[in-house]
């Protein structure tokens, strides 16, 4: 038995605002903000996919090219192995959001 289907109350979190007060179904015809489905948003693959697909490559193939091919002894290997994967992981997060948040 679920409370779904034997009539009973079934909590619905929408139906209450902020203050813990039921809302009414009028009350959500007038915020005037229409939503837009993500299937019939207009997404194409223009060039911030392209920017993100450059800076995954960087932070994919790149960066770890870099860091072997510096070697253990010299001065510049510690900043190797700290500051060449941070970097790339860092610019790769903010273009990634960058990329896919539409104005």
């Amino acid at each position: 038995m679920s409370s779904s289907d034997d009539g009973g109350y079934v909590h619905d979190p929408s139906a209450f605002d902020e203050d813990g007060e039921h809302r009414d179904e009028a009350d959500d015809a007038d915020d005037g903000v229409e939503t837009v489905h993500p299937a019939a948003a207009d997404r194409e693959f223009d060039w911030r996919g392209w920017t993100l697909v450059g800076v995954i490559v960087f932070a994919f193939v790149v960066a770890p090219a870099a860091i072997i091919l510096v070697p253990p002894g010299s001065e510049s290997y510690r900043f190797a192995l700290l500051i060449l994967p941070l970097a790339p992981a860092l610019v790769l997060a903010v273009t990634a959001v960058w990329a896919t948040t539409r104005p």
